[in-house]
């Protein structure tokens, strides 16, 4: 999949610290999920304020991606990256020190822990501007493989918590964060292809194209539903298998491990086969998955299965959409990666916050799931509807033939 060819077209140091930024960072973002069992237990939480509470990060730091976006196009990827890293280290050091006394106080915790999320409208440019057309799908795949961030919170924090408690696993989150910020100085490097400076009307005019708000849509399904699902699981497993919090995480984690390592795949793929043609069948995949799994199965391994399988279909659709993306949207692909990973995480919140919506209302998680499961078959319908046009007019704006 690797070829030596790829590896001498771009930056590998780039794409490496590209990665690790964006797995610590995303290990933080998440961080609230699991640790959303010991934390409902000492607050006395409800499903919906459990759903709520790991929905935040998500809501935050899709609006942050925006922002993020637009640094990225102004001041560089790298500089950006560095900005978001020290303010994501100074909150959890406040956090840790001063402690976390109240619900409310967990909430405000969520809201600075999205500036960790918005590091996925860092990472991506920072890789995609090194890397020529044919290998954009691969590289974005290596990048945008740091969604395993989640998996490490999943499979460490509430082992640690019982350990430590929950309130001091923040303080050690900063340890590895700060690891990774300094490799990333050390080793990222700016491409120097990167645009010249725009005028913030001229970064918005992308949203006057209908072709952003679909790309924004499809993600917000297919990393929507990862994320949320990221978050979701530890308690999910919790309340309905009534599994240890350390054995739930064990079982997030490898879902999110899957899905994470799937994305590169998909990204070649999408890079082989075209990436409309990925996506069309990923999103089948994931409402027969996501229905399936609404159902209250036998055990939890089953229920395991089911989710591995949904995680494994999402993470490829996310490495396809953004094949798609830098051929469309080479020259802003900064802000571009920032509007549609904000959508991403939208649909993460909405996923997340439904699922403890139904739990409390219902007693089931299965609307959640099965609303979820519609949103991707309403997705393949309309990217079955928009894939004439993609192909006729994408060469002709990129003056190069393309693998839609």
């Amino acid at each position: 999949m690797v070829s030596r060819s790829f590896l001498k077209s771009g930056n590998t140091p780039t794409l490496l610290s590209a990665f690790l930024y964006f797995d610590l960072s995303f290990m933080t973002w998440v961080l609230l999920g699991p640790l959303g069992v010991a934390i409902a237990k000492d607050f006395g939480l409800t499903p919906a304020q459990k759903g709520l509470m790991v929905a935040l990060p998500v809501l935050s730091g899709a609006i942050l991606r925006l922002v993020a976006g637009v640094l990225v196009d102004h001041i560089g990827p790298k500089l950006t990256g560095i900005i978001g890293q020290l303010i994501v280290l100074a909150g959890l050091a406040a956090a840790w020190m001063l402690g976390v006394h109240s619900y409310n106080q967990v909430l405000v915790l969520g809201i600075v822990l999205g500036v960790a999320g918005a590091s996925f409208a860092v990472a991506l440019p920072l890789a995609s501007r090194w890397y020529p057309p044919e290998y954009q799908g691969l590289a974005l795949g290596i990048a945008g493989a740091g969604n395993s961030g989640t998996a490490l919170a999943a499979l460490f924090a509430p082992g640690l918590a019982q350990i430590w408690g929950w309130q001091n696993v923040i303080g050690l989150a900063a340890l590895p964060l700060a690891l990774a910020l300094v490799v990333f100085v050390v080793f990222a490097k700016d491409a120097p292809n990167r645009p010249p400076p725009k005028r913030l009307a001229e970064y918005m005019a992308v949203l006057s194209t209908r072709d952003a708000w679909w790309l924004m849509g499809l993600y917000g399904v297919t990393f929507g539903g990862f994320v949320g699902l990221s978050s979701s699981l530890t308690i999910y497993f919790n309340a309905e298998y009534g599994l240890p919090a350390v054995t739930a995480g064990f079982f997030t984690a490898a879902c999110v491990f899957a899905g994470s390592f799937v994305r590169p795949v998909g990204g070649a793929l999408a890079d082989r086969v075209g990436g409309v043609r990925t996506l069309s069948v990923v999103y089948v995949l994931a409402a027969l998955g996501l229905a399936l799994a609404s159902f209250q199965q036998p055990s939890p391994w089953v229920a395991l299965a089911l989710f591995l399988f949904v995680m494994m279909s999402l993470g490829a659709g996310n490495g396809a959409v953004f094949q798609l993306a830098p051929q469309r949207f080479g020259k802003e692909i900064g802000v571009v990666t920032g509007l549609v990973g904000a959508t991403g995480g939208a649909g993460g919140f909405y996923l997340a916050s439904s699922l403890g919506w139904a739990k409390q209302v219902t007693g089931s998680y299965q609307g959640g799931l099965l609303a979820f499961a519609a949103l991707a078959l309403i997705a393949l319908v309309g990217l079955l509807g928009v894939k004439a046009r993609w192909r006729k007019t994408w060469p002709e704006l990129a003056g190069a033939s393309l693998r839609l």
